[in-house]
């Protein structure tokens, strides 16, 4: 991340890392919910909606997350399916 001029202690959004490119707030989710099946990947046409507006409107749901679905106590552990959807990295950073 602070190849991308972010520091990762810092950071206060949401932030995906790729493509070579960095995206940040509803560009990052918008380019998560393309690479998604339906019916998340439909969410693609809200790129025509200016970014202004729809970081506003992510910035509302963030803000409101855990009041509106809930919040748990533990994380949810991942099933052997899930966990081939990951990349992992060694700690030297391969």
């Amino acid at each position: 991340m602070i190849q991308c001029g972010m520091n990762p202690e810092q950071l206060e959004t949401f932030v995906l890392v790729g493509d070579g490119r960095v995206y940040v707030r509803s560009n990052a989710a918008l380019a998560i919910a393309a690479e998604l099946d339906w019916p998340w990947r439909a969410l693609r046409f809200l790129r025509v909606v200016p970014r202004p507006l729809r970081d506003s409107l992510y910035s509302l749901v963030a803000r409101n997350r855990y009041r509106w679905f809930g919040k748990r106590d533990r994380c949810m552990t991942p099933t052997d399916d899930m966990k081939s959807r990951f990349v992992e990295h060694d700690q030297h950073g391969g």
